[in-house]
């Protein structure tokens, strides 16, 4: 792991290593794997951010299931522009499904509150969350999350699917801003 890197004008340093994270998805595969067995849950990965967990989970997935996209939107640069916009909608059915979300982080929740909420009015068996990651600081909307890589503090992180203006997703580690860079809102 680099121990600094420059992506846009913000220098990052180390925050989570590869073999961590790969070691919290295998743990919350081997769950998935006993809660979901003999039912073909429908994995409905968060595009773009959740790319990298969602394979690395799926790999780990021992049991019949399916796997789908959706693409929403709610970040510009570093922060929350706090609209959720759906982009790319499922191609599948998943009535009567037994679901799980898979999101790269959950921030203030709107975004999972929203995709909840559609789910729900598509008549699923059942929901759940996997998220790599939770602010549970910025939360202003109540989310149950099943299963849950990480708590993390409120900082922009960047790295395994997590961007700033597009870049940093393809890093196998998560990277933080480096404590001499602060990190303003869009337009600030």
């Amino acid at each position: 792991m680099p121990q600094t890197l420059r992506v846009h004008d913000l220098d990052f340093q180390p925050y989570l290593a590869e073999s961590d994270i790969q070691e919290r998805v295998r743990t919350l595969a081997a769950r998935i794997n006993l809660d979901y067995e003999g039912k073909n849950p429908v994995f409905v990965a968060v595009l773009n951010g959740a790319f990298m967990f969602a394979a690395d989970l799926f790999r780990h997935v021992a049991i019949a299931c399916e796997i789908t996209f959706i693409k929403v939107a709610s970040y510009e640069g570093t922060e929350s522009t706090g609209q959720v916009n759906e982009l790319i909608g499922m191609g599948m059915s998943v009535a009567d499904r037994h679901v799980v979300v898979v999101e790269d982080i959950v921030d203030s929740g709107k975004t999972m509150q929203v995709i909840l909420a559609q789910l729900e009015g598509m008549q699923v068996a059942s929901v759940n969350i996997a998220s790599l990651l939770l602010k549970p600081e910025r939360l202003q909307f109540p989310v149950d999350i099943a299963y849950l890589g990480f708590e993390v503090p409120d900082k922009f992180l960047l790295g395994y699917g997590l961007d700033y203006d597009g870049q940093g997703r393809n890093l196998r580690d998560i990277y933080e801003p480096l404590s001499s860079d602060t990190v303003s809102p869009p337009g600030s």
